[in-house]
C-alpha cells in the first residue's frame, strides 16, 4: 500500500495533477479556453463601446463620422441629379459631359480603384455568400433529378405506369369494376 501511495503522491500529490498537465500540452483545456475567449470578447466589446461612448468624441471625431457616411448617399443623389439635369438643361449637361470626356484614362483607373476599395469589401462578402448558396443548391441536384425521374414514372402516359407486377390480388382489383355509391343511388332513383 505504501508503494501505491507514493506513486499516486508523485502523480497527483502537492496540489498538482501530472496527468492533466501532460494532457493539456496536447489538447487545450476547454474550460480555460472558454474563459480566455470570454475575456477577449469582453475586451473587444468594451473597446467597441468606447468608440460610441460619446464622452471621447470631439469635433474632429464627429466630423470624420459624418464624412464616412457621405459617399453612398452622395453617389446615389449625384446620379439622380445627373438624370434631372439632363432633362432640365440638356445643353448644360452636354457641356459637362464633354468635360468628363477629357479626363485621362489613368485618372479613371484611379477612381475605379478608390471606389473598389470603398465598396469592394461589402461586394466581396455578398459574392462569397452567393457562391456558398450556389454550392449548397448544387448539392441538392442529384436528389432533385431522382425526384423528377420518380414523378415522370407516375404519369399515366408512361410505359407500365399501371403495371401490377406479380401481385395477383392487385391485378384482380384492377380489372374488377369499382363500386360507385353515388352512381348506384342514381340508378335506383330512376
Amino acid at each position: 500500500m505504501g508503494l501505491m501511495e507514493r506513486i499516486f503522491g508523485i502523480v497527483f500529490g502537492g496540489g498538482r495533477n501530472v496527468v492533466r498537465e501532460t494532457a493539456e500540452v496536447f489538447r487545450e483545456n476547454a474550460e480555460a479556453g472558454a474563459a480566455r475567449g470570454a475575456v477577449v470578447q469582453g475586451q473587444a466589446m468594451a473597446q467597441y463601446g468606447e468608440e460610441f461612448n460619446g464622452t471621447r468624441q470631439g469635433l474632429f471625431d464627429r466630423f470624420m463620422d459624418a464624412v464616412n457616411r457621405l459617399p453612398r448617399p452622395a453617389m446615389a443623389l449625384g446620379t439622380l441629379g445627373l438624370f434631372i439635369s439632363a432633362m432640365v438643361a440638356p445643353l448644360w449637361f452636354s457641356e459637362r459631359m464633354q468635360g468628363i470626356a477629357l479626363v485621362p484614362e489613368p485618372l479613371w483607373w484611379l477612381l475605379g480603384v478608390v471606389v473598389s476599395f470603398y465598396f469592394g469589401a461589402r461586394h466581396q462578402t455578398k459574392a462569397q455568400d452567393f457562391q456558398r448558396s450556389i454550392v449548397q443548391t448544387m448539392g441538392h441536384v442529384p436528389q432533385v433529378m431522382e425526384n423528377i425521374e420518380k414523378i415522370k414514372k407516375l404519369r399515366a402516359s408512361s410505359i407500365n405506369a399501371a403495371d401490377t407486377g406479380t401481385d395477383a390480388r392487385l391485378s384482380a382489383n384492377a380489372i374488377a369494376p369499382e363500386q360507385n355509391l353515388a352512381l348506384d343511388a342514381w340508378r335506383r332513383a330512376e
